[in-house]
């Protein structure tokens, strides 16, 4: 006896990464690739063009992160970032996308005081910039804000480990080290689920307790330094392209240096301009 299938499973199929669609791909999605055990890439993205690229690359889910802070906006952290700049920069990029999910974040002081703040918050990300899902910070201590975003209709991406929305509390280090840090780690990734989080982000924790963490979860787990036995990583963009200047954590993989590249290409525009050799006959209009 045969089954049909749904056309919401054909259209997930056979891969999250590169496959053909003509829809966004959904949180059930995401879910059905977990009960494959299929791994999928998630990148940053804060542009309409940039993220364009993204889709036409086959990149399944988009983070619009507060890490705009830092990579766009010029802020030292990620704390800065309001609701206005969020709102903007992911309208942008849910313009530039057709098929990615697009998750938005919610940034510092838009959800700490409490469920209804935080509903409020995310409705604005949904309504006013179309985003398909939204991530906050913390699982024990965000329980009420992911249940009611929940229950309103609102998928949310649970964000646990190094939460740089606390840097001024925790720094920048490595989270999950100490039994008691591992074990309050491991109840957080169960609230958040328990709540109704899609999935749950880990960041800057051991391989072997992301590992534990993504084997007791039923949701998918996304990794930034964070091991490879995570369902899914993440990496901003900036850092994987090599636009970001200074040192790179440890756990970031270049796969470009568009940083020279860019440098080279203005340094050149700049020496034609100046020795007159740009623009020629063939750049003009006549």
């Amino acid at each position: 006896m045969t089954h049909a299938v749904s056309p919401a499973r054909e259209a997930a199929s056979p891969t999250l990464y590169g496959g053909a669609g003509t829809r966004r791909i959904t949180v059930r999605d995401l879910a059905l690739a977990k009960e494959r055990g299929e791994k999928w890439p998630m990148l940053t993205a804060y542009d309409a063009m940039t993220a364009s690229v993204f889709d036409e690359a086959g990149i399944p889910v988009m983070l619009v992160g507060d890490s705009m802070g830092n990579c766009h906006l010029g802020y030292e952290t990620t704390v800065p970032v309001t609701m206005d700049e969020m709102t903007l920069l992911s309208a942008a990029v849910v313009r530039g996308t057709s098929r990615a999910l697009i998750v938005g974040d919610l940034p510092f002081g838009s959800y700490q005081e409490g469920a209804v703040q935080a509903l409020r918050s995310a409705t604005r990300l949904v309504k006013e910039a179309g985003v398909g899902a939204v991530k906050l910070e913390g699982g024990e201590r965000s329980l009420a804000q992911t249940e009611l975003i929940v229950q309103s209709g609102i998928p949310v991406m649970s964000h646990l480990g190094l939460t740089p929305q606390s840097v001024n509390a925790m720094g920048y280090r490595v989270q999950g080290r100490s039994d008691e840090a591992a074990h309050q780690l491991l109840r957080d990734a169960k609230a958040a689920q328990d709540a109704g989080a899609f999935a749950v982000v880990l960041e800057l924790v051991p391989a072997e307790l992301a590992a534990e963490v993504t084997r007791s979860l039923h949701i998918p787990t996304v990794g930034i330094g964070a091991g490879s036995e995570c369902d899914a990583q993440v990496l901003v963009w900036t850092d994987m392209m090599g636009l970001t200047g200074g040192k790179m954590p440890k756990f970031v993989k270049q796969y470009a240096n568009l940083r020279s590249t860019m440098t080279d290409a203005a340094k050149a525009f700049a020496e034609d301009v100046v020795g007159g050799t740009f623009p020629q006959p063939e750049h003009a209009f006549h």
